[in-house]
């Protein structure tokens, strides 16, 4: 029963669910959806995104249209500042406390 939470004190959900998130081992996976949403909003181009993959800081996205890459390879820092931004209100992303650089370092667009 190494894996239980034990109730101390009241807690938020969303720290609760931080927790169950961090036990599991699914930290990378679950912070790797929720840049995906970040991006959907940040972007606009949800509906011509392909494939995307999140690693280290690097956000690696496919897009189906080379109309939208070549538009959007202009407004990478703008979209990078706006998807940090999203991420740094987002209470459901999992992140070290004391650890305040940003979640998206680099946008690579294919």
């Amino acid at each position: 029963m190494a894996n239980r939470i034990s109730r101390k004190t009241a807690m938020p959900f969303s720290e609760v669910f931080k927790l169950m998130i961090r036990q599991a081992g699914a930290t990378a996976t679950h912070n790797a959806q929720r840049v995906y949403i970040a991006w959907n909003s940040a972007s606009g181009a949800a509906d011509y995104t392909i494939r995307r993959y999140f690693r280290d800081g690097k956000l690696v996205v496919t897009l189906g249209s080379s109309v939208v890459r070549s538009t959007l390879s202009y407004q990478k820092d703008a979209i990078l500042q706006k998807m940090n931004a999203k991420l740094q209100e987002d209470s459901l992303l999992i992140r070290n406390p004391e650890d305040d650089t940003p979640f998206v370092k680099e946008l690579i667009l294919k």
